[in-house]
C-alpha cells in the first residue's frame, strides 16, 4: 500500500487554471473520492496523480517518494476508466494478463495471478470470452481485474460505474467496496454521483472550479458542509435563518412535518402550505411553502401521518436546533480552503 500526498498541486493550460493549489493526504488503504460536477477539474486531478498529465506547480508524493515527474509506467498504479478500455480482439484472460505480459512475468506466475484476479471479481469460467460476449457489468469486472492483477500500490478509478444502469451500478458499488477492503489497496475514485461518493468513501474531496471546497468524511460533509456550494451539491438543502443572523441548512430528512392542527413539537417551527407531495416509495417528498414565502422540502417516511398531506393542506414544519448547520457567508476564494482538514481522520 501507499500513502499519497499532494502539495500545492496546480495545473494550468495557458491562462486557464484547471487545478488550484490542492493540498491533500490520502492514507494507506483509504478509499478516497474526488467528487464534483462536470468541468470541476476532478478528472484532471486524477490524471495528475496517475502521471498521465504533468502538473504546472506543486508536488506529488507516494509515501516519501517524489513522483511529480515520474511517468505513469513508473508509478505502480492501476487504472480503471468509465469506458473500460478493453482490447476487443483479446479474450478475457488476455485482457487481464496484459499488464503482466508487458512486465514479462513468467508464464506460470502469469496464469496463477490471472486465475486469482478472475476469482476475486467472480468471473472464473469466462476467461475465453471476448468483451463483446460480456454484459456491461462483466466488462467492468474485467477492467478491475486487469487493474489489480499486477498488485499495484494504488488503484485509481475514473467514473468506473457511470455507464451502467442504476440497479447494476448499486450492485457493483457493494462489490467494489468489498474488493477494496479485502485487498487493502489505497484507492481514489472520481465521480459526479453524490450517492456513490457518500456510500463508498472513507473521506471525500468536494471540488469545484479546480479548488478544494471541503475534505471530510461523508457524513460530516453532508451534515456539516463547509459552504453553500457543498451544501447544494451533496443533496437538497433547506436554507433557513438562524438566531445569529447567518444562514443555516437543514437536510430534508431532518425536518418534521405535521398537519397544522396536530403539531405538538416544542422545537422551532414555521407555518405553511403543501405545494406538492411526491410519492417515492419509502418516503414522501413534501414541498412546503412557508407563510414567509420561503420553500422547504421534507422527506417524510410513508408510514407517518404527514405522508397523507396533499397540495393545499396547511402544515407545520419544525426542526431540532442541533440539526441546523450555519454556513459560511460565501464559497471560499482561497485556492485550497480547509487544507488542515486534509489529514486522514
Amino acid at each position: 500500500m501507499s500513502a499519497i500526498r499532494l502539495e500545492d498541486l496546480g495545473k494550468t493550460y495557458g491562462a486557464l487554471r484547471v487545478i488550484e493549489g490542492i493540498d491533500l493526504v490520502v492514507a494507506d488503504g483509504e478509499f478516497f473520492t474526488i467528487l464534483g460536477p462536470s468541468g470541476s477539474g476532478k478528472t484532471t486531478l486524477l490524471t495528475l496523480i496517475a502521471g498521465l498529465t504533468t502538473p504546472s506547480g506543486g508536488r506529488i508524493l507516494f509515501d516519501d517518494r517524489d513522483v511529480t515527474h515520474v511517468p505513469a509506467a513508473g508509478r505502480d498504479v492501476g487504472l480503471v476508466f468509465q469506458n473500460y478500455a478493453l482490447f476487443p480482439h483479446m479474450t478475457v484472460f488476455d485482457n487481464i494478463a496484459f499488464p503482466l505480459s508487458v512486465r514479462r512475468t513468467p508464464r506460470a506466475e502469469l496464469e496463477r495471478r490471472v486465475a486469482e484476479a478472475l476469482s476475486i471479481v467472480r468471473l472464473t469460467g469466462l476467461e475465453r470470452r471476448k468483451p463483446s460476449q460480456l454484459s456491461g457489468g462483466q466488462q467492468q469486472r474485467v477492467a478491475l481485474a486487469r487493474a489489480i492483477v499486477f498488485r499495484p500500490a494504488i488503484l485509481l478509478l475514473d467514473e468506473p460505474l457511470g455507464a451502467l444502469d442504476r440497479k447494476l451500478r448499486e450492485e457493483l458499488q457493494v462489490e467494489l467496496k468489498e474488493l477494496q477492503r479485502s485487498l487493502r489497496i489505497t484507492t481514489i475514485l472520481v465521480t459526479h454521483d453524490q450517492e456513490e461518493a457518500l456510500s463508498l468513501s472513507d473521506r471525500i474531496l468536494v471540488i469545484d472550479k479546480g479548488a478544494a471546497q471541503q475534505i471530510a468524511p461523508p457524513q460530516e460533509a453532508y451534515l456539516r458542509p463547509a459552504n453553500r456550494f457543498v451544501a447544494e451539491f451533496l443533496g437538497i438543502p433547506n436554507f433557513i435563518p438562524t438566531d445569529g443572523g447567518r444562514e443555516g441548512i437543514v437536510r430534508p430528512e431532518r425536518l418534521e412535518v405535521a398537519p397544522s392542527d396536530q403539531h405538538r413539537s416544542g422545537n422551532p417551527s414555521r407555518q405553511g402550505r403543501v405545494r406538492e407531495a411526491v410519492y417515492l416509495g419509502q418516503t414522501v417528498r413534501l414541498h412546503v411553502t412557508l407563510d414567509e414565502g420561503r420553500e422547504v422540502i421534507a422527506a417524510v417516511p410513508s408510514s407517518q401521518p404527514a405522508a397523507a398531506l396533499r397540495a393545499g393542506d396547511a402544515a407545520t414544519v419544525s426542526w431540532k436546533p442541533q440539526d441546523v448547520w450555519p454556513l459560511t457567508p460565501a464559497v471560499p476564494t482561497a485556492p485550497h480552503p480547509g487544507a488542515v482538514a486534509a489529514q486522514p481522520s
